[in-house]
């Protein structure tokens, strides 16, 4: 292929851009794993993820994707058998109860039309409906990477109380973690599941399980298979700085550095950022005449925004040309809405001027595929964050 100048710009909602402070603090000689200098790292980098969930309860790492956070989550609480309500809304929703499936669980997926976060009422309903509290977890995706729908964590938390339901409550924010507020331990969360290439800015590869008391209760008796996934092993870690396995060396370094970048900038800074930075793009799709996936307002995702194309427009077609004229990734449609919408990631490591660059791209590809639009929305973009420092 020619040479192309210029960095490419990666604006898909995950894996994020990993800034150059995180990429030099990987560039490290692997060292022993069993020895003082990485249990002197293991002990730090626990210490110091613990703020970014708002836990003080103990979290697990795993070399894994997301996926095998998502596994780790169920199998150490739930047995063959088990019921489980999720709901549906999106991509990754789907994909998680396809999993629990998979593991010999019997997961109920509350329907959804992929334009929401999770309905707490329809939740209440099902557990209402359990009276013999078969039903052992509820599991909610916080932040919908699929469509930009944020969950209200607490109202579900409150549905499940109010309920006086003894089901664990099981939340995925892989997407979510350092760019939407999450505290495991306030919501009364049993379960947090994240990954590391999202807003912790990080490469793929590792998975966390952030475990509460009442988890670890139920991991005493569940009775699911597991081996690799099992928490147990990796508990002493916080204390003893060893892991039960080789672990992912390397992407801890990198981990230290993330977790000291989002102390400096401070996590209500981080999240306020994203905040910003999404409205403006928001407010550009608006003045491009475009809908936006997430239909309401106030679940919109600090993360990613999720762009419908117009009747007989393929999103793929203008991903596709903006690729090849402008050096650009953004988001596909996943599952029931493939080649209808497309998404624009603004998470990690991202500022205004990156925010401009990438809606200019959009902008500019709308006009080369003929996609119709009314042109000025980077400028209501730019005109926005000017006015809002």
């Amino acid at each position: 292929m020619p040479y192309r100048a210029g960095r490419h710009f990666l604006q898909i909602p995950g894996p994020s851009n990993v800034p150059d402070r995180i990429l030099r603090a990987m560039d490290q000689p692997v060292i022993d794993h069993r020895g003082p200098e990485f249990q002197a790292l293991a002990r730090r980098v626990l210490a110091r993820i613990g703020p970014v969930f708002g836990t003080t309860e103990p979290i697990v790492i795993f070399p894994s994707s997301g996926t095998g956070a998502w596994e780790a989550a169920l199998v150490n609480t739930l047995s063959p058998g088990d019921r489980v309500v999720m709901y549906e809304t999106g991509h990754f929703a789907t994909l998680w109860s396809r999993l629990a499936e998979r593991l010999g669980l019997r997961p109920h997926l509350l329907p959804g039309d992929w334009r929401r976060g999770a309905r707490a009422d329809a939740i209440a309903e099902a557990l209402a409906a359990d009276r013999a509290h078969e039903i052992r977890a509820v599991c909610i995706v916080h932040n919908e990477t699929s469509t930009g729908a944020v969950s209200d964590v607490r109202a579900v938390r409150a549905a499940i109380d109010e309920a006086g339901h003894p089901a664990l409550l099981m939340v995925d924010t892989i997407s979510g973690l350092a760019s939407v507020e999450l505290r495991h331990d306030d919501w009364g969360i049993d379960v947090t599941v994240a990954g590391s290439q999202k807003g912790l800015m990080l490469p793929p590869g590792l998975g966390f399980n952030a475990v509460g008391p009442k988890a670890r209760e139920a991991a005493r008796t569940a009775t699911l298979p597991r081996s690799y996934w099992d928490w147990e092993p990796c508990l002493d870690a916080r204390e003893t700085g060893s892991f039960p396995y080789t672990p992912a060396t390397n992407l801890l370094y990198g981990l230290d550095e993330a977790c000291a970048m989002l102390a400096e900038e401070g996590l209500d800074a981080v999240f306020a950022r994203h905040d910003r930075l999404a409205e403006a793009t928001r407010r550009a799709v608006r003045t491009w005449g475009l809908d936006i996936q997430c239909a309401n307002a106030a679940e919109h995702s600090p993360v990613l925004t999720g762009i419908r194309m117009p009747d007989g427009h393929d999103a793929d077609a203008l991903r596709a040309a903006i690729l090849e004229r402008f050096d650009m990734s953004l988001g596909s449609g996943l599952g029931k809405v493939a080649s209808r919408m497309f998404r624009v990631g603004h998470l990690g490591d991202f500022n205004d001027l990156m925010l401009i660059g990438t809606l200019s791209g959009v902008e500019m590809g709308l006009a080369v595929q003929q996609v119709p639009h009314s042109r000025g929305g980077v400028q209501a973009a730019m005109d926005y964050l000017t006015g809002n420092a």
